[in-house]
């Protein structure tokens, strides 16, 4: 269809469309016939809202409303009954506004049409949501646009060794974005981006976004197998990274994508240097001025992210602004966060979690404070250095700093509050990490499909923070259901958690099954975590189902057993898994990091756990210690990797 419409599109935002228009027009003498458009629009004044109206509201092109519109009334058999002249005061904007050709200007590719395909938003629940306000026309272009006008000299970014303002920011993203559109980019390409938090990640994250692009992160540790099925998958036209890292040949396995994915047109590399076949990203920073003649809207998809893929193949996550902004704008508010914070994000942008940290940072105005790449010594000297008023970390990055000894040693008095996500946060942690920072901590839940589940936040009293990972957050439903008959269960009873609400994603790209896997018919997300809600409403994860352990019919969650262990001094890390058995289906396999100079054995393993009084039946019957646990790039013990290596000795 023209325009970048898809029937998604039309089944989303028909009806609301529908109603917002001006439905019965009054043409009443001379001002039709004369062409006065400002008669013309007092006439219908009180009738409806114009083109231009309806799509600032939901968040669409005032020529995407147009199509729209004329498919829905197709529906009510009201054909033709707007006129390109005279449709919703349409004849004031064409008298003051210069015409080009809308298939030209508003043309996507046909990579970017299936990503917008993949947005099926249930309609009922999409309407409330732009009745509700939740979903508006916000854009990280216009958010960045107001704060280079208003506040220009304010500090957008500190590094540990330079600060550059709103202005500057704002400079330096025309100039790619330019350099960007005038390789062929545009609206709906997809632009990989294999980047650590540094400026260059925030930059080109902005750039694609203010041309309409649609930015696929790819985490720092992927090598070649894991680049080239997202490549693949994602049909990604361009790709930005560093030239190498560690001991992955980066650049070197983007060429050779680009030579077997005919989608991928263009390499682009950080660095003084670069490989032959590949731009110097140095070189896109054009001087012009961009033109960008489609620009984003709310409904716009500009993200395709990649779920972990601990069991399978990652599911490709396509989001819209209206899916994420919302959520970010109403954590600025609950966060209390304004234009004089500054926000650390030790979780790395190529996730969710920590681009949902600067989309609370640049929604607010306020200062991201990056940290490439977390060492516990670095980020401290960082946190004296910069002064940051709040963090974004996981439990794995706090124990880590515990471990070294190194939150006695520095100042942490300028951290307000600090946010913990990721993994399991074990109470004792949380406690040890307040009481030598003296930060308030929260917790979030949340995952690829659906940025920021349910939150703690600072006004609440810190036990809620420290036990649970609070409410559901504003716009969103949580509710937790028997996962053999689906009926939703009493509080303080542990079932499958299901949310719904205007931040969750629409359904996976290109993966019918799973889509249909992942939703009941009514809308709600099936997130396959095991969680209990307390009788205030708060949120505490306690595994995931597919790590439920069936030992002979008996089903048990080993999360309760490795918080057990993770208690033993010489453990670094703990993870339990099923593995098959003959006789009784599955049995229990305890795989363990160990402290330096630490070992056990699994007769330790099974005291520690009869002292606690666990049943014999939970105790774990194998034990595989390994020299260092397979994380996910958030810190997620990848168990079907430990399986494997299981296997492998077995």
């Amino acid at each position: 269809m023209a325009y970048g419409v898809t029937q998604q599109m039309i089944d989303t935002y028909g009806e609301i469309i529908f109603k917002l228009s001006l439905n019965k027009q009054t043409r009443l003498g001379d001002p039709v016939r004369e062409l006065d458009f400002d008669n013309i629009a007092q006439q219908r004044a009180g009738s409806g809202l114009t083109d231009e109206e309806i799509a600032a509201r939901i968040g669409l092109l005032p020529e995407q409303v147009s199509v729209v519109r004329v498919f829905v009334e197709r529906k009510y058999h009201r054909i033709d009954q707007h006129r390109m002249l005279f449709h919703l005061g349409g004849g004031k904007r064409w008298k003051k506004d210069r015409y080009q050709d809308p298939k030209k200007r508003l043309k996507i590719r046909e990579e970017g049409m299936a990503l917008r395909e993949a947005l099926s938003f249930n309609p009922d629940r999409a309407a409330i949501y732009l009745e509700e306000g939740l979903w508006n026309n916000d854009t990280l272009s216009g958010w960045l646009t107001t704060h280079a006008t208003e506040t220009p000299d304010a500090s957008a970014i500190i590094t540990s060794t330079e600060c550059m303002t709103y202005g500057q920011l704002k400079n330096k993203v025309d100039r790619l974005t330019r350099g960007l559109m005038d390789l062929g980019l545009g609206k709906g390409d997809i632009v990989a981006v294999q980047l650590p938090n540094i400026q260059e990640f925030l930059i080109t994250y902005l750039a694609i976004a203010s041309f309409g692009g649609v930015m696929q992160t790819i985490h720092m540790p992927y090598a070649q197998s894991d680049i080239e099925f997202l490549l693949e998958h994602a049909k990604a036209r361009a790709v930005i990274s560093l030239p190498a890292f560690k001991d992955i040949p980066t650049v070197q396995i983007m060429l050779k994508c680009k030579q077997k994915y005919a989608a991928l047109e263009h390499v682009i590399v950080l660095g003084p240097e670069t490989a032959p076949g590949a731009i110097k990203f140095s070189s896109l920073m054009a001087d012009d001025t961009p033109v960008v003649g489609n620009p984003p809207v709310g409904a716009d998809p500009y993200l395709l992210l990649y779920t972990s893929g601990t069991t399978s193949n990652p599911k490709g996550v396509p989001l819209t602004y209206q899916n994420m902004m919302s959520n970010s704008r109403l954590s600025v508010d609950k966060f209390q966060v304004t234009n004089d914070d500054r926000i650390l994000s030790v979780a790395p942008f190529s996730h969710l979690y920590g681009l949902h940290s600067y989309h609370i940072t640049l929604c607010a105005g306020a200062t991201a404070v990056l940290l490439p790449a977390f060492v516990p010594a670095e980020m401290a000297q960082l946190v004296e250095t910069t002064r940051p008023t709040a963090i974004f970390l996981g439990p794995a990055h706090a124990a880590a700093l515990q471990n070294a000894e190194i939150l006695d040693k520095h100042d942490f008095s300028s951290v307000r509050f600090s946010v913990f996500s990721g993994a399991y946060c074990p109470p004792d942690l949380l406690r040890t990490y307040h009481s030598r920072t003296g930060s308030i901590v929260c917790q979030l839940w949340g995952m690829t499909e659906l940025a920021a589940g349910t939150y703690s936040y600072p006004d609440q009293d810190m036990e809620v923070g420290i036990n649970s990972a609070g409410p559901a957050a504003p716009g969103n439903e949580i509710r937790v259901v028997d996962p053999e008959t689906g009926e939703a269960v009493s509080a303080d009873t542990e079932g499958e958690l299901q949310v719904r609400g205007s931040s969750v994603f629409p359904g996976y790209l290109d993966n019918p099954q799973a889509n249909s896997d992942a939703f009941t018919d009514n809308g709600w997300f099936r997130t396959g975590d095991l969680a209990v809600i307390d009788q205030d409403g708060n949120l505490k994860i306690t595994g995931r189902i597919k790590d439920v352990i069936n030992r002979g019919g008996v089903k048990y969650n080993p999360a309760e057993i490795e918080e057990i262990l993770l208690t033993d001094s010489k453990i670094e890390m703990v993870a339990i898994a099923p593995v098959p058995d003959t006789s009784l289906g599955e049995r229990a396999c305890c795989f363990v990091q160990m402290k330096s100079g630490e070992s056990t054995d699994l007769e330790d393993i099974c005291s520690l756990l009869k002292n606690k009084n666990i049943s014999k039946n939970k105790w774990p019957e194998r034990l595989m210690v390994v020299d260092e646990m397979p994380l996910t790039p958030t810190r997620k013990v990848i168990k079907s990797r430990l399986i494997e290596q299981l296997q492998k000795t077995t």
